[in-house]
């Protein structure tokens, strides 16, 4: 029971910690230590010490031999690898998804998992909508992830899940810097991607999912270069 709490409390917390690392209030360098940590968020240092170790599997937090643990450089340093990874990647986890999709409608292989998770989106886009419409972007970058994360696991490829989730911390940190501008256009671009998967159109379901991931890319390095004009 004991240990269903420490649990309970280090995905909350660790929830809290990793907000806070998207947002700036942990910096790009600085020092996590647990007893502050654990102060902050009034917690005890055991769930701050699992959600240390979760958030450096999501790549937000380093670990360094007698230095403890240090917030990640920001991921604007390999921004360009990242999408490039993701091109590749998600394009792949949608391809399956829709194959997958195609067994679900014709019988084949009937499985309650995954028509929990085809229902969980459609809750995750109807939510993205809502907050669209009242202009709360700052809510989409974590809508953004999980719209993502049940792609990948429609797919029932575990190594899709678990490729993606090495990189979805930093995947959420980039989505959060141009989100006010990108956030409207690639949203409904998400109901076009499960339409494909629908459909059970693998090829167009991979293209779909390509196109939106470089609309993103090219969307944020836009913003990026726009910036020293504004400051200047």
């Amino acid at each position: 029971m004991m240990t269903a709490k420490v649990e309970s409390s280090s995905v909350s917390v660790g929830a809290q910690i990793r907000q806070d690392i998207i947002h700036g209030v942990h910096p790009p360098g600085g020092k996590l230590r647990e007893a502050a940590l654990a102060k902050q968020y009034e917690v005890s240092r055991i769930p701050i010490r699992e959600a240390l170790r979760a958030l450096e599997a999501e790549g937000l937090v380093e670990s360094r031999a007698y230095s403890g643990s240090m917030v990640a450089p920001s991921p604007t340093e390999d921004a360009e690898d990242l999408f490039e990874i993701r091109i590749v990647l998600e394009s792949a986890t949608a391809k399956r998804a829709a194959k997958r999709a195609a067994q679900q409608s014709s019988g084949e292989a009937p499985d309650d998992r995954w028509r929990a998770i085809r229902k969980e989106i459609n809750e995750i886009l109807d939510a993205g909508d809502i907050v669209i419409d009242q202009e709360h972007y700052e809510d989409l970058a974590v809508l953004n992830m999980r719209f993502h994360f049940a792609i990948a696991e429609l797919s029932g490829s575990l190594s899709f899940v678990s490729l993606l989730r090495q990189i979805s911390g930093k995947i959420e940190w980039l989505y959060s810097l141009n989100v006010t501008r990108r956030g409207p256009q690639a949203w409904p671009e998400h109901r076009d991607i499960i339409a494909a998967i629908d459909a059970g159109q693998q090829s167009k379901a991979a293209e779909v999912m390509a196109r939106h991931v470089r609309r993103s890319r090219d969307s944020y390095f836009a913003m990026m270069a726009a910036q020293p004009e504004q400051s200047s």
